[in-house]
């Protein structure tokens, strides 16, 4: 499993052996962990994943399609509702991506590596290129292309990366 070596990768100091001892310990102490694992086997045991809903007032709507390296930062007020996400999407708290006008066909495409910081909002028939920081706070009504810091409300462009 991917996440039991991303664990490590994180810098845990407790020595654990198994497969086990390390999902065990991501349960306990990772909410961030708890939060992925229990929305990526939502097909599979429904009961059990609605309870960390509750506990963390974290959703995900079913038609979005994520790919991997999903990361998480504080699972907590946030509403994810998009056409798809790319690669390695880290998020914050108090995230929210969505419709407007109760359409669910203009819902954002989001790339690969973005990091979205704490209290964004994300919203309209817009899409998020590769490469992007998006600021604390930020309101994104259009798009935004690949390699770009951007931030404020409405959100700009503030940085190109190279």
């Amino acid at each position: 499993m991917d996440i039991l070596n991303t664990f490590e990768v994180r810098g845990c100091k407790a020595e654990l052996e198994s497969i086990e001892q390390k999902f065990y310990h991501l349960m306990l102490y990772y909410p961030e962990f708890v939060f992925i694992f229990s929305w990526r086997i939502k097909a599979k045991n429904f009961k059990w994943r609605s309870l960390f809903y509750k506990n963390y007032n974290c959703k995900i709507f079913g038609g979005t399609k994520i790919k991997g390296g999903l990361m998480c930062y504080h699972p907590f007020a946030t509403v994810i509702n998009a056409k798809s996400i790319g690669e390695n999407f880290q998020f914050r708290n108090s995230l929210t991506i969505g419709n407007k006008n109760n359409d669910n066909k203009l819902l954002p495409i989001i790339g690969n590596n973005v990091n979205v910081g704490a209290n964004v909002v994300i919203i309209g028939d817009i899409t998020i290129g590769d490469n992007v920081i998006i600021g604390a706070g930020s309101v994104i009504v259009k798009n935004v292309p690949s390699n770009s810091v951007v931030a404020g409300n409405p959100a700009e462009v503030i940085k190109t990366m190279q």
